[in-house]
């Protein structure tokens, strides 16, 4: 008598057999090393446009610092010219530079010996003894160094000039200045334009003669913004010359 073994055969829904454990361990093995691949290939990706980024991050800092040196290149030749133009016009004053005088030992200075120098400007404050000189005289001295009498700008150049001269003889005598009154009784300076800071003393000092021109000259030792007076053009004082600073 045979003795009959019956096997029972279990199929897939879809009437396939299922795979070997061995077939579904390599398709997982596979997915694992595609997927590592994949990310191995992300980081190398990200590590490369890091380094792109990095190297145009340090092309473009340089650039700009090539750009920033350019401009502060381009001031700094901006400024030589503009202090060679200045420095042009000063000598074009002159119809023939005094070399000798304002370039000693071939180097040049911005003021002549005997000058004081305030921002763009040379200030002689004449003070020789007496006789001093009138106001025409006054004017004339000064033409005659290629300057002119001095204008006042501003509170600055006044504090300057009022700081830089000194009592001498009376309370009436000081240093002209290149400020006239013309025939319709306005204050003008000798470069033209009308005077409004009008510094005037407020106590009456003298009366000068007003047959003539009045001129105004500044009294020492009084307050900044109240020390100038009038004159007649008879009455002699020290003065003061200015011209534009050579550098």
């Amino acid at each position: 008598m045979e003795t009959q073994v019956s096997a029972t055969v279990v199929q897939s829904p879809d009437g396939r057999p299922p795979k070997a454990d061995g077939e579904a361990a390599a398709c997982s093995r596979h997915f694992f090393l595609a997927a590592c691949l994949l990310t191995l290939v992300n980081i190398s990706v990200v590590i490369y446009i890091r380094v792109i980024m990095h190297e145009q991050e340090a092309s473009l800092n340089k650039v700009t610092a090539e750009n920033q040196q350019l401009i502060t290149s381009r001031s700094i030749l901006q400024t030589q010219r503009d202090y060679l133009n200045w420095t042009l016009g000063a000598i074009l004053n002159f119809d023939t530079f005094p070399v000798n005088v304002y370039c000693p030992q071939k180097k040049c200075q911005s003021c002549q010996t005997g000058w004081i120098q305030f921002q763009e400007k040379c200030y002689l404050f004449y003070e020789n003894p007496a006789p001093w000189k009138t106001w025409p005289q006054s004017r004339e001295f000064c033409q005659n160094k290629t300057a002119d009498l001095a204008v006042i700008h501003n509170l600055q150049e006044q504090e300057f000039v009022t700081n830089n001269t000194k009592f001498y003889f009376d309370q009436w005598h000081g240093y002209f200045l290149g400020l006239f009154q013309t025939a319709d009784k306005n204050w003008v300076w000798v470069d033209g334009h009308n005077d409004t800071l009008q510094y005037w003393v407020t106590d009456k000092l003298q009366t000068p003669d007003t047959n003539g021109t009045i001129y105004a000259l500044l009294i020492p030792n009084r307050n900044v913004t109240a020390n100038w007076n009038r004159a007649d053009n008879k009455f002699e004082n020290k003065f003061i010359c200015e011209r534009k600073a050579l550098i």
